[in-house]
């Protein structure tokens, strides 16, 4: 099972989700450094410390192609995704509503769950 990460800290509650096999592909070596706010800095890195494996796709910067590469490498290695989606259309290639679309094309089990009270950043 993957885990997607959407624009918001909501995706940290999952850690208490009873059996996952929580494997992180993060798109960039400057992600974290460049998309996560200060603020939501501790439920991140909450999640690559609790990760069975970390992968790090090999681009320098977070972009479009970053994401795409992540959502393939994820997409290629699992046999069922859990996204943390609010179900809005995407804004382009790579986004949550892409892979979710394409983990279904693709006959995945995929569970899209929205915290109550959680709103997009």
């Amino acid at each position: 099972m993957a885990w997607l990460k959407p624009r918001t800290a909501a995706w940290a509650d999952l850690l208490d989700v009873p059996r996952p096999v929580l494997e992180v592909v993060l798109p960039s070596r400057d992600y974290r450094q460049v998309k996560v706010k200060p603020d939501h800095a501790e439920q991140f890195d909450a999640l690559p410390a609790a990760a069975k494996a970390v992968r790090v796709m090999d681009f320098d910067r977070a972009g479009r192609a970053a994401y795409e590469a992540a959502n393939e490498a994820m997409l290629s290695s699992v046999d069922e995704m859990v996204a943390v989606w609010d179900g809005q259309p995407g804004t382009g290639s790579g986004g949550t509503a892409e892979v979710v679309a394409e983990a279904r094309a693709r006959g995945l089990k995929v569970t899209v769950i929205w915290p109550d009270g959680v709103a997009r950043d």
